[in-house]
């Protein structure tokens, strides 16, 4: 049966490299093709976006549920061919009525698709090592079929023709059907607990610990707007140096995950390892903002230099925080409410996602160093309290067993 399990795991990752791609290829191609090639107006783009992003953190936590009622899996295959058919509605157009519709009906699913793939996840593999493990391959799976993908959306944007983008859209659909039909082959997990004995919504809701611990890592989210918002802004807007060289740290980024986030999670094994884990990544995030505030007005061989050595602080951070939001939210989850837990943590994740572009043109907009020293406290304020929260959290769990019979 272990064997069964691993074996369901390595469908979920070439699943998931091939959705990926398409991905990649979508992400690479979707602006442009929105308002150049069906001619939608910018602001009605950046609604559609901002709406579905709400939608996507309304939707998280109810898509969590029904995985636990219904199994992960069959959730997982069904929000998968939902979004398969969405992508798929983009290659008829319409107008900006169809284009809200489809767009909230294809990202608001997103959140909700990954809390119920690391449920799945945690179902297949009880270690929660194994757990972290497998969740970190899926994300180096996933970062080298996005590269893959940005490279064929660059084809794309440069052969510019209809035909070029109607390709794009049919491929991404395509990759989102192979992972459905990779996904429905793998083990169905066994149930958690009867519908009687798992936990009500409201109480998982009211989890206050984990909600608190959840809350604080996923500020150290900001991370992924500050290499995609804040960086490029910087370097173009208020520094000599070459705007390229933002395009140079993503690749950088890109491949530190590739090669280290497996290893890293090496360092999220516990609670309070992750806690501690999480802690390095604030303070190395706020390092890489303190030196990013030093290059106002910088050019020459030594801007270049600070940039990058405070590329290779953030991607140290990047991997603390992904490998310690993993180690905490799948460690002190209720077993019998997987969906739910991970719901929460990404509805979590999603509120800063929204907010992550707009902080980051706020604080470094100016082009003033205090704006990324503002971004360095912030990180610092977030990952200062998660060992004490996580200390809190285990807490309740332990109190909780003899009570509940099934454990937290």
């Amino acid at each position: 049966m272990v064997f069964v399990m691993e074996r369901g795991l390595g469908r979920l990752l070439w699943g998931r490299g091939i959705s990926a791609l398409g991905d990649g290829l979508w992400f690479t191609t979707w602006a442009v093709y929105f308002t150049q090639e069906r001619g939608i107006a910018p602001a009605t783009v950046g609604l559609g976006m901002a709406v579905a992003a709400a939608a996507g953190l309304a939707a998280a936590v109810p898509v969590g549920v029904l995985a636990d009622r219904r199994g992960p899996r069959g959730v997982l295959v069904a929000v998968t061919v939902v979004r398969a058919a969405a992508m798929a509605a983009y290659l008829h157009g319409g107008g900006s009525t169809a284009f809200l519709i489809t767009t909230v009906a294809f990202v608001a699913l997103a959140n909700g698709a990954t809390a119920v793939r690391t449920a799945l996840v945690a179902a297949l593999v009880t270690d929660d090592a194994r757990r972290i493990r497998a969740l970190a391959q899926q994300r180096v799976v996933q970062h080298i079929g996005y590269a893959a993908g940005a490279g064929l959306g660059a084809l794309v944007l440069a052969d510019g023709r209809s035909g070029a983008y109607q390709l794009a859209i049919a491929v991404n659909a395509v990759g989102f059907l192979v992972l459905a039909a990779l996904t429905a082959t793998v083990p169905a997990p066994p149930p958690t607990a009867t519908p009687a004995a798992r936990p009500p919504v409201r109480q998982v809701l009211r989890d206050l610990p984990y909600a608190a611990v959840v809350g604080a890592t996923a500020v150290l989210s900001l991370c992924w707007a500050m290499l995609s918002t804040g960086l490029p802004l910087w370097i173009t807007g208020h520094t000599g140096l070459p705007a390229a060289l933002s395009g140079a740290v993503v690749v950088l980024s890109s491949a530190g995950i590739a090669l280290l986030q497996v290893p890293a999670t090496r360092l999220a094994r516990t609670p309070a390892a992750a806690a501690r884990t999480a802690v390095g990544a604030g303070v190395a995030l706020a390092g890489a903002c303190a030196l990013l505030a030093t290059t106002a007005g910088r050019s020459g061989a030594l801007g270049v230099a600070v940039v990058l050595a405070a590329a290779l602080l953030h991607l140290a951070g990047e991997l603390g925080y992904v490998s310690a939001g993993w180690g905490l939210s799948v460690s002190l989850m209720r077993e019998d409410a997987r969906g739910a837990y991970q719901g929460m943590t990404e509805a979590a994740t999603a509120a800063v996602q929204i907010a992550g572009p707009a902080f980051f043109t706020l604080a470094v907009g100016s082009g003033h160093p205090l704006g990324w020293l503002l971004a360095g406290a912030v990180f610092l304020a977030a990952a200062a309290p998660v060992p004490a929260l996580t200390r809190w959290a285990e807490r309740t769990r332990v109190a909780a067993q003899p009570a509940t019979g099934a454990g937290w």
